[in-house]
């Protein structure tokens, strides 16, 4: 049974080595119409001729795409597979979403040795839990509420949802963005309104 390991004091993140990455994306549903590979991150895939992604194919590392350009909006993780439409990459959102714009490589994400303390307060103040595995429910898993002030991502990656069981707005997080350390739910993401996380797992690459 996963358990929460109380911790007293901090510990400074890992950073992890960058991986082979590919990731293969088209402009209809179901793999059809114009097909674009990348490498690297795209900041406005209609720069590239595209108007929209409707479809894509992880081949190989851990991806993160985004609702809008410049990496902003709503956060989709996209591990390795296929994504034939919207709903396979977007999942249980607050509202529906059909646009991805932009996407970059989680280069840091290593599933098998991912390790975050989230703090009850903002700035890693309160109480805190290490955490290095994957949990549908924080509450079931001794987590005070709904919500979580900051974190610190020590090495890997994950995925925060706003509701258990994996549902929701999702949150990226990396132990090599912003040194590992997210001191407020404002930095979770551009789209963060609420410090409400209820779910968080370990990111596949």
């Amino acid at each position: 049974v996963n358990k929460f390991k109380y911790l007293g004091t901090a510990v400074s993140s890992d950073e992890r080595s960058l991986h082979e990455i590919k990731i293969t994306v088209y402009d209809q549903e179901y793999f059809q119409g114009r097909r674009m590979e990348f490498t690297a991150s795209c900041q406005n895939i209609m720069e590239c001729g595209m108007e929209n992604i409707r479809s894509l194919k992880v081949e190989c590392g851990a991806w993160v795409g985004y609702e809008h350009s410049s990496f902003c909006g709503q956060q989709f993780v996209l591990e390795k597979g296929d994504y034939p439409r919207f709903e396979a990459y977007s999942g249980s959102n607050s509202y529906r979403i059909e646009r991805m714009i932009s996407f970059r490589p989680i280069c840091c994400a290593n599933h098998k040795d991912s390790r975050m303390i989230i703090f009850e307060m903002e700035n890693m103040m309160g109480r805190q839990f290490e955490m290095c595995d994957d949990y549908p429910s924080l509450q079931a898993m001794g987590w005070f509420n709904n919500e979580v002030g900051s974190m610190q991502i020590q090495s890997g990656a994950f995925v925060c949802y706003q509701y258990p069981g994996y549902r929701g707005h999702q949150y990226i997080m990396e132990c090599d963005c912003r040194g590992g350390e997210y001191k407020c739910y404002r930095e979770f993401g551009s789209h963060a309104q609420t410090p409400q996380i209820q779910s968080i797992r370990r990111i596949q690459h």
